[in-house]
């Protein structure tokens, strides 16, 4: 019997969090959603997800990337993806270059905003390798 994975999906955007929870949900995961980077560490020590979204900049500009550290110290291997709105607005590429910044940056994958069902569907699929 297969179990149903788990995702924790932290934004400051209810319709953001409203929209990937659909996607998730239709593909027959579990969610769990938090609104800010603090919820959703404390949503991290209660819930142990198969894999987690987060939203980069949320009330601090660097929130994404605290929560993505803090997700990869308590759970190191489960996959962690980033969205961000900042690429297409400003240009700015935050997918890590050198060694030194995948290191720092402990995100699996980071993609732009608005981000396409299909789009994440297949980083999941890939990351979960299912």
């Amino acid at each position: 019997m297969e179990t149903t994975k788990r995702v924790l999906l932290v934004d400051d955007d209810d319709d953001v969090l409203e929209q990937l929870t659909a996607i998730f949900e239709a593909d027959g995961f579990q969610v769990k959603t938090a609104s800010s980077r603090a919820d959703g560490e404390d949503a991290l020590l209660g819930y142990h997800p198969d894999i987690c979204v987060f939203d980069l900049m949320m009330e601090e500009t660097d929130a994404g990337f605290v929560l993505s550290n803090t997700s990869k110290k308590i759970y190191p291997d489960v996959p962690v993806i980033l969205l961000t709105a900042v690429a297409s607005a400003t240009g700015m590429d935050f997918r890590p270059k050198s060694t030194a910044a995948r290191a720092w940056v402990k995100a699996d994958t980071i993609l732009d905003k608005p981000v396409r069902p299909e789009q994440l569907r297949e980083e999941v699929r890939k990351l979960l390798d299912c």
